[in-house]
């Protein structure tokens, strides 16, 4: 929906323009006005570059086998094409301002078309602009300022047009001045379309905010590498991971779920692929419900009082620290287990969780969801070594 609702913008430009070039050519032409001739230049070479990027929308929305990533990069190639329209219009603009014959306008006629046309291009400018940035759509973007770019060329065209009135020959000068805005638009154009057809990398704001999404997983030990790339003002997103769990079931899940986490809290990343690498930290998270400070084990985890959680030296097979936080959701009548379990995620990140005996409900399965390892054990543990427990 959002690119048919891109191609129909694009074309009602398509249109516009048309309209707009025919009313300055024929006001131009009858007014004598070089200046807003070559306004009418201007417009008649965005009638190119709007219908560019309507074809390269178009484009965008197809399928094909051969091109496994899209075909976003069109509409990309269509921004390529309108700067290049653009840069040509500012040509001919100047050619004509610095070769042309010498005449003062009719401003009878030329003066009213030129505000005309300067009040069309300005608001439908930034109201493509607007539409573009809600839709992710760069080639709108592009559109809308080449509109911006227009209406301020014309207003040179009135600054001429007004002196004019005064018998000075500034009509001239007024069209030398607009091949200079012409040529500025066309080029930030170019070098917006250059830099997406050579994979830039996204902004790194947002590829910060994608690492610090993904390592805020209780299963990932941190991001080993983050490689991403525009395609016609979306992302392509490449991820390798550190997991804390050996498991590949585990592993394959956790990745599925980033993937999807990515797509879903970034709209414009339009791929995304995580790919998981397995380190055994030396030190681990134990965390075993308990009923007291004491340590005395807790048969049901979300009804425990309190949590005992430990780091646990894997090579030195001890316990290094360890301490009891209270179950702030003890007494929550609804949803106690669910909170319990987002609760030790986000405040803990358990490796391990310790349990007298498994009960499969609500705060053990988000657990071992998010990759923590749910094992099974009795007794208590004492003040040195910590139990070693058996898988459940």
């Amino acid at each position: 929906m959002e690119i048919l609702g891109a191609r129909n913008r694009a074309a009602f430009s398509v249109l516009l323009n048309l309209l707009l070039a025919a009313g300055k050519a024929y006001a131009g032409y009858i007014s004598g006005s070089r200046a807003l001739i070559s306004d009418a230049a201007h417009s008649a070479s965005d009638v190119a570059a709007s219908a560019a990027t309507w074809a390269g929308l178009w484009l965008a929305s197809r399928k094909h086998p051969s091109f496994p990533y899209g075909l976003y990069k069109a509409e990309t190639v269509a921004t390529l094409v309108s700067s290049i329209a653009v840069i040509l219009a500012g040509y001919e603009i100047g050619r004509q301002a610095l070769l042309g014959s010498v005449s003062i306008p009719d401003p009878s006629v030329a003066l009213p078309a030129a505000v005309l046309s300067l009040v069309i291009s300005a608001g439908f400018g930034l109201y493509q602009i607007k539409a573009g940035r809600r839709l992710n759509s760069p080639s709108l973007v592009a559109d809308g300022k080449d509109y911006i770019a227009d209406s301020l060329s014309t207003a040179i065209v009135l600054v001429g047009l007004a002196g004019s009135m005064f018998g000075l020959v500034l009509d001239r000068w007024a069209a030398a001045i607009v091949s200079l805005f012409v040529f500025r638009a066309g080029g930030a154009l170019l070098i917006t379309a250059l830099r997406d057809l050579l994979d830039a990398s996204i902004d790194r704001e947002t590829e910060r905010e994608i690492i610090r999404l993904v390592e805020s997983h209780p299963a990932v030990s941190r991001v080993k590498q983050c490689l991403s790339r525009t395609a016609g003002g979306r992302y392509i997103i490449d991820l390798d991971i550190i997991l804390r769990t050996p498991s590949h079931e585990v592993a394959d899940r956790v990745s599925d779920n980033l993937e999807e986490d990515i797509t879903r809290n970034f709209p414009r990343v339009v791929m995304a692929r995580v790919r998981p690498h397995f380190r055994q930290a030396s030190v681990i998270t134990r965390v075993r419900p308990v009923e007291s400070r004491d340590g005395t084990p807790s048969s049901h985890m979300a009804m425990a009082p309190w949590f005992m959680t430990e780091n646990f030296d894997r090579e030195k097979n001890r316990v290094i620290d360890r301490k009891f936080l209270k179950n702030p959701y003890l007494d929550a009548e609804r949803k106690r287990g669910f909170l319990v379990g987002k609760w030790l995620l986000e405040r803990v990140h358990p490796d391990e969780i310790i349990l007298q005996e498994r009960h499969g409900r609500t705060a053990e399965e988000l657990l071992k969801e998010a990759g923590v390892r749910l094992t099974v054990t009795s007794g208590t543990p004492d003040n040195g070594l910590a139990p070693e427990p058996r898988p459940g």
